[in-house]
């Protein structure tokens, strides 16, 4: 028997289609016509049709499907429910022969008649006993084999739903406003968890921007993100992720939605709430997003691979800017003193979605802000005149663009705390590292570059007393075993080995694998 799991994929992908979106648009509004308890016995019905086919054609299932469509009061609402279901389901071919072998065969064996084709019984009889034999196989199995992979004759081989008919009708209501959802133009949300909103828009890589409400008191604002359809060009991708977002809004306690929809050139407004029958089934999202942040999430992992004198923060802090808010994507954090360097990546973003970023831009005070700007984008001389550094990317952000900018900083991070160390330090240790005593004083190792150390010499990154140096040259002799001198050199507090045998005049020969050996250094 062969088997193939073509229908598989194909039915995993699919989700509520704008032609099963049911809206009511009653006063002018755009409301979804979310399904409610009554429907339960629907949900109920068409999760038993798939469990009663499992293991017969798909043909045999649509057929039971458009049974219930004719019975039931709105066929859009048993597609919805069932397109749900197609999910759980697996479709299998299964043939006694590969079908496209089975074809290839058949028809080379039609031509091969004389005269060539397949007119009457008779002579595709002949073809497919001349298929068969071609195929070392019987002239039924070539015939059942010929179409046994178009849709409707795939077998229903598994069916696992993951929802009970309740769980169901939840999923249903959350598709349909996620479908909805695809065709808004801006979106208003507020929640019970704002951080985790403004987290999960930017995780998202949607565009936003933290509005006041002004009826509603100082203080009180609401997350404002674009809409698929503002966009030069509508993507599915950012569309799915837009709607993904509904999911993480549902998942709150109290939440609020305000959506302009694009309704086929029309305008309307969607409002949903908490109280909507808009909730999150504990299972896995149907709309399928990749979480990931394009160019932050590759910057971030190439930046963490430094080990720099940075720490990096994403999402760090809510900025005022004016009577709104900013969050930035990060925030340098310098591991040497109480400073920060915000940092925002500026895509590819519309002409009006850039223009409320430079005005926020323009609104933020008292803090040091760099900016990577798309060099698409154009707008890097407005980013600099409204005082922030800027440095351009295409694609991906260079590292060492923003190594440089933060070099600047630390020159007078390291100027200032040099200055408030004294002219000379000295040590209570025999051997001290200089990233030891730097953590001490809550300073860089470069700000030590300008303090004499009188009662000890700097030996590689190490502080070392003379008189410790005296007695290792006493312990260490050539043809010692490096371990040996290792041994002696951490008796006394010492591990940077290489720089200290360098100051006693010694090196290190190597033997292979097998270790090595102390040898005087030949100047």
């Amino acid at each position: 028997m062969w088997v193939g799991l073509l229908g598989l994929a194909r039915q995993r992908r699919g989700v509520l289609t704008k032609d099963l979106l049911r809206v009511s648009r009653r006063g002018g509004g755009f409301r979804p016509e979310f399904a409610g308890e009554d429907d339960r016995e629907l949900a109920a019905r068409l999760i038993g049709v798939y469990q009663g086919h499992v293991g017969e054609p798909k043909g045999d299932l649509d057929d039971a499907l458009e049974g219930v469509e004719r019975e039931a009061e709105d066929f859009k609402l048993v597609r919805g429910f069932a397109k749900l279901l197609e999910r759980e389901a697996t479709f299998e071919t299964r043939a006694p022969v590969d079908p496209e072998r089975a074809r290839r065969a058949a028809f080379e064996a039609a031509e091969s008649l004389d005269p060539p084709g397949v007119v009457t019984p008779e002579e595709r009889s002949r073809a497919l006993s001349a298929a068969a034999e071609r195929l070392d196989a019987d002239p039924d199995a070539v015939d059942r084999s010929l179409y046994a992979d178009l849709p409707d004759r795939q077998v229903l081989a598994e069916f696992d739903p993951r929802w009970d008919p309740d769980e169901l009708v939840a999923q249903y209501n959350l598709s349909l406003a996620q479908t909805a959802l695809f065709d808004a133009v801006e979106v208003r949300a507020r929640s019970s968890d704002p951080a985790g909103l403004v987290s999960a828009v930017k995780r998202l890589g949607l565009m936003y921007e933290i509005r006041p409400v002004e009826e509603e008191g100082p203080g009180t604002r609401e997350v404002v993100v674009t809409g698929p359809t503002a966009l030069f060009r509508r993507t599915r991708r950012y569309g799915t992720r837009f709607a993904r977002l509904l999911r993480t809004l549902a998942g709150t306690a109290e939440w609020s939605l305000e959506a302009t929809i694009d309704d086929r050139g029309d305008e309307r407004t969607m409002t949903l709430d908490h109280r909507d029958p808009v909730s999150v089934p504990g299972v896995d999202p149907v709309t399928e997003v990749t979480f990931d942040s394009g160019v932050e999430a590759d910057f971030a992992a190439r930046f963490e691979a430094l080990d720099l004198d940075w720490d990096l923060v994403r999402e760090p802090d809510v900025l005022a800017a004016g009577e709104g808010a900013m969050v930035p994507d990060f925030a340098f954090v310098y591991r040497h003193a109480d400073f920060r360097v915000y940092f925002e990546i500026m895509g590819f973003w519309t002409p009006e979605y850039v223009a409320k970023k430079l005005s926020q831009l323009d609104a933020v005070e008292g803090v040091e802000l760099l900016v990577a700007v798309d060099e698409d984008l154009g707008v890097g001389e407005d980013v600099e005149a409204r005082g922030g550094r800027v440095i351009t990317y295409s694609g991906t952000v260079r590292m060492k663009d923003v190594r440089a900018a933060l070099r600047e900083y630390e020159d007078d991070l390291v100027a200032e705390s040099t200055a408030a160390l004294p002219d000379e330090l000295v040590p209570d240790e025999d051997a001290v590292t200089l990233s030891e005593l730097a953590d001490r004083h809550g300073v860089s190792e470069d700000a030590l570059d300008g303090v004499a150390f009188p009662d000890h010499r700097r030996v590689g990154r190490t502080l070392v007393r003379p008189a410790v140096l005296g007695d290792l040259a006493d312990a260490i002799e050539p043809g010692m075993a490096l371990s040996e001198a290792e041994a002696a050199l951490e008796a006394r507090g010492i591990g940077e080995t290489s720089a200290v045998l360098s100051e006693l005049g010694y090196r290190v020969e190597w033997e292979g694998l097998g270790g090595g050996t102390v040898r005087e250094r030949e100047d």
